[in-house]
């Protein structure tokens, strides 16, 4: 199947459809550095783990390096692209909760369920789904949840001017 006929595509989506990403990510130190070091972030918490050993000691951080959040939904959007946006591209991320730290070492893992589908009123031949997002680690421990609404094609359609 090329690339042009693999899915999905707006007719494809249910409210109440489900989805789990078909595999994890490890974050690493480097992973998390990188990427608050890349967006300005100036939280230490973040980078230096001699600032979190002397001011974080105590659970559930224990001195560690705590992941930035905005790394983790990412990763967690990221890891359910292939089966909900792969035709399209995200107009918004709602209603952000970040419920339990992450830290080196841990693997995400994706779910998401489709909350809401309405077929575009300003662009035919597109839909918007709205999809509830979900991150947990290796524990089964859920670290965050949002919404994600993105507008997404329908079978054959072409974005035109």
């Amino acid at each position: 199947m090329s690339q042009e006929e693999s899915g999905p595509f707006f007719e494809d989506f249910k409210v109440g459809q489900k989805f789990k990403s078909k595999v994890g990510r490890t974050i690493t130190d480097v992973d998390n550095i990188w990427f608050t070091l890349l967006t300005n972030n100036s939280n230490q918490i973040h980078f230096n783990k001699d600032y979190t050993e002397k001011y974080f000691p105590g659970e559930p951080f224990n001195g560690r390096l705590v992941v930035n959040g905005f790394l983790t939904l990412t990763i967690v959007a990221g890891l359910l692209v292939e089966q909900t946006s792969q035709n399209g591209f995200m107009l918004g991320i709602e209603n952000v909760k970040f419920l339990h730290p992450v830290f080196s070492g841990d693997t995400i893992y994706a779910e998401a369920e489709v909350i809401k589908v309405r077929e575009s009123k300003s662009r035919p031949g597109f839909g918007i789904v709205k999809i509830r997002s979900y991150g947990y680690n290796q524990k089964g421990e859920k670290l965050i949840e949002f919404d994600r609404v993105f507008m997404v094609r329908k079978r054959g359609a072409k974005w035109s001017s």
